[in-house]
């Protein structure tokens, strides 16, 4: 073989070579971005964080440091189940006592308190007493209802309109046995924070789940908008109920009563306490779902509305906007009722 014919041969594979990786780069960016996860355990549940990849400059470690720091700090504010929280030491406090709050426990309590307003009580974050003796606080789970002199006993420490609360001052005044439990909205306000943080790293498209409550970021980093399924509200199930397409970044936010509950005799007895009339709500609603702005709005939204029911609740629902999926449950009939707002966001499941 000549010099020429050898030049001639290296040009060839050369321009063969050149030519196999343009088709695989081609083929890499018809590839639609991949979805990374973070997660973890936080407040007795999980939490997950879905991004594309490539979506930061930050190192993935030094990410969920940074979340996980996010997580602590809400812990720290407002962990009924935590000896060193804010929360308990005002609980503990002597009537009279004051006691400092950092600047997110302020934010959370504040819309608490307004929520409380507009219901009427029936959404109330001073209802810890009747949490925790129908066992669902950190003094831990019952088998039997608690006898109707202790439900008086536990009402008579409930009561909103109690607390002196001065937000420019950031601090509450305990008026005496009076305990708060922000766990109905405590989560929601974890999904912001983080999802904050996630801002500053000048993420676009992300996904933030904190048990179930969970909030968007943008659009899925191949454009689609994100699908969020609604479980099917029966005990031991994992289907999908419904789903829904969110057309623009929000929160969704899930309370329901089919989990976390514990039956005595004929009756199940929910989580879901009224603080009105002390005792779990026995109305035929199983799970309400709420979108919103924040996830705290959502998270808190969730748990008045499953206080106030399906009928009640629709109607303080539709008359305000909301888009809220109400889920009843009649023997092993489960029914659907959408309020206006959510109608359109509700897409087949695929």
């Amino acid at each position: 073989m000549t010099s020429v014919e050898h030049l001639r041969r290296a040009r060839l594979l050369i321009g063969a070579a050149l030519c196999l990786c343009l088709l695989t780069l081609l083929a890499a960016c018809s590839r639609p971005p991949q979805l990374q996860t973070l997660e973890g355990r936080t407040m007795g549940t999980y939490w997950q964080v879905r991004l594309a990849a490539g979506a930061t400059g930050t190192p993935l470690p030094v990410l969920r440091a940074e979340i996980e720091a996010v997580l602590e700090a809400v812990n720290a504010e407002m962990s009924t189940y935590r000896e060193d929280s804010v929360i308990t030491r005002f609980n503990r406090a002597e009537a009279g006592e004051a006691v400092d709050l950092p600047e997110g426990f302020v934010r959370v309590l504040a819309a608490a308190l307004a929520l409380a307003d507009q219901t009427e009580g029936a959404y109330d974050p001073t209802v810890g007493p009747l949490v925790n003796l129908w066992g669902f606080g950190p003094d831990g789970l019952r088998e039997v209802p608690p006898e109707p002199e202790a439900i008086e006993q536990a009402r008579a420490r409930v009561g909103w309109q109690r607390l002196t609360f001065e937000p420019a001052q950031r601090y509450i005044v305990q008026p005496g046995g009076l305990y708060l439990d922000l766990s109905s909205i405590a989560k929601g306000d974890a999904v912001d924070r983080v999802l904050e943080l996630l801002q500053h790293h000048r993420i676009d498209s992300a996904m933030v789940d904190i048990g179930g409550d969970l909030r968007t970021l943008g659009q899925r980093p191949d454009g689609s908008p994100w699908r969020i399924g609604i479980e099917r509200p029966v005990p031991g199930s994992r289907e999908v109920q419904s789903v829904l397409l969110l057309p623009r970044p929000l929160a969704v936010a899930t309370s329901g009563s089919y989990r976390n509950f514990f039956e005595h005799g004929a009756r199940a007895f929910s989580h879901t306490i009224d603080p009105r009339s002390g005792v779990p709500v026995q109305h035929a609603l199983v799970s309400v779902t709420v979108l919103a702005d924040t996830c705290l709005e959502a998270d808190a939204w969730a748990t008045a509305l499953g206080v106030l029911g399906p009928e009640k609740g629709f109607d303080f629902a539709r008359q305000r906007g909301l888009a809220v999926l109400f889920i009843t449950a009649d023997a092993d009939q489960v029914r659907e009722i959408a309020t206006p707002a959510m109608q359109s966001l509700l897409g087949a499941i695929p």
